[in-house]
């Protein structure tokens, strides 16, 4: 019997090597390279499945552009993560942790979309699960949308000969193959010739398709990291399962922003869009309590208020404990640094704990002087006014910079019913505070920062 000829693909990139290699030549990954049967035919990414016409070379001049309207999901937030709605022959790629609600997001979009016909091609569920899911989403829908259940490519691809969809689902990509490749489900080459396929379908077709696929331990989508290289949007559904927050992050985007943020709320009947977070992220019953801070933050072009809060102890057992959750723990850690040496405040023997409110991750670092006040807050035991909120970058010597989009920060603020804020001296250049109620307190310096706000 002869032996299966094997190659070595690296997980993170998907070069290919004869031979197992420590180090990826390619991407310079350690101990990347995992072991997989080689294709039946060379050159399977050449559209494995799916044969359209062959397209002849044309000059920039003589392509015609027109301005095409977007499709509407019918969706707020999944609108506003695409850029404006779905493109007609876009590849978007769907990634999360199992559980999280990949699915149930998807569903319960196309449920909506009755004047668009739709094929969901479900590799994991049967029919029926599908039935009983969308039944507990939205009962007695009419709903345009055909189910198979197929992870065959070349079958896929005569279902949607016959079905003619105008938007195609594939839950998950991982369990799809093609038989032009020896390896099995959800193995590197699988998905990467997969995917290539199904882009090429969708480029020659103008038909959008949505991939749906798992995360692995490490928290990247399985499979190979050429896999975000090949679709035209990457959408991240993350959030803890104990809290009933889901954010919805745009990693990549060729029609839109890559920055933009749809945050959800976990029902029993599905999804619902939070139209203004800011309502739901902090609480308004901290008043007269230590350790909060209320933080203007800008996800995307998304201004939001957030709580942070912050627990200082004396350490219990002599090492002092340093957590934080929804927060670089790095960038904490040196934000106690600037404290201890710009405001000298000693917090070496103290643990110190800190908390987003709501379950979510927040990376502006414009929320540095709401984890510096919250910090202080809770050290001395003293209440930070409850009317009062704040913005601003912290440097290593100690200054407030300034942040970007000032005025929709001020403006969020404003609209909650706050009395004050705290921002940056130098976003005062160009910016007519005059047309505001709300009080604003410019600042330089931490030290000029805390003066304000414990006096």
């Amino acid at each position: 019997m002869a032996k299966t000829k094997t190659v070595f693909f690296c997980r993170n990139c998907g070069a290919d090597s004869p031979k197992w290699v420590g180090r990826c030549p390619a991407c310079g990954e350690w101990n990347s390279f995992v072991e997989e049967a080689a294709s039946k035919v060379a050159g399977a990414a050449k559209g494995a499945g799916f044969s359209g016409d062959k397209i002849k070379p044309i000059l920039l001049g003589d392509i015609e552009t027109s301005e095409e309207p977007r499709i509407d999901m019918h969706d707020g937030e999944l609108n506003r993560v695409l850029g404006g709605g779905m493109v007609s022959g876009s590849l978007v790629l769907l990634g999360g942790e199992p559980g999280i609600g990949k699915s149930t997001l998807i569903l319960q979009t196309v449920i909506q979309l009755k004047e668009k016909r739709i094929l969901y091609v479900s590799g994991e569920e049967s029919a029926r699960q599908l039935k009983l899911r969308a039944d507990r989403l939205s009962p007695n829908a009419a709903s345009n949308c055909y189910i198979v259940c197929e992870t065959l490519l070349e079958d896929i691809y005569n279902d949607i000969r016959d079905v003619q969809p105008e938007l195609v689902i594939i839950d998950s990509i991982q369990t799809i193959y093609s038989e032009t490749v020896e390896s099995s489900p959800g193995s590197i080459s699988q998905v990467r010739e997969c995917a290539a396929s199904l882009l090429k379908f969708a480029k020659q077709t103008d038909t959008p398709v949505i991939l749906i696929g798992h995360i692995n331990k490490e928290g990247s989508i399985a499979g190979p990291k050429i896999l975000e290289h090949i679709v035209d949007t990457v959408l991240q559904f993350e959030g803890d399962q104990q809290y009933m927050y889901r954010i919805l992050r745009s990693i990549k985007n060729r029609f839109g922003s890559a920055a933009e943020l749809g945050i959800y709320e976990m029902r029993q009947n599905g999804l619902r869009e939070v139209a203004n977070p800011s309502e739901l992220l902090f609480s308004q019953e901290h008043a007269g309590l230590s350790g909060v801070a209320i933080a203007s933050a800008i996800e995307g072009a998304r201004p939001f208020l957030i709580e942070t809060q912050a627990l200082v102890s004396s350490a219990a057992y002599g090492v002092p404990q340093r957590s934080a959750t929804g927060f670089d723990i790095r960038r904490m850690n040196m934000l106690l640094a600037v404290l201890e040496k710009r405001a000298g405040f000693k917090l070496t023997q103290k643990d110190v704990y800190l908390n987003i409110a709501g379950g979510i991750r927040v990376n502006d670092p414009a929320i540095d002087l709401a984890v510096l006040s919250a910090v202080l807050s809770s050290n001395m035991d003293i209440a930070l006014e409850k009317d009062s909120c704040m913005t601003g970058e912290v440097g290593l010597s100690g200054e407030i910079r300034p942040v970007n989009r000032i005025e929709q920060r001020i403006s969020e603020a404003e609209k909650l019913g706050f009395k004050r804020i705290i921002i940056p001296a130098n976003n005062l250049k160009g910016f007519d505070h005059k047309k505001t109620a709300i009080e604003i307190v410019s600042v330089k310096k931490a030290e000029e920062a805390f003066q304000r706000l414990f006096g």
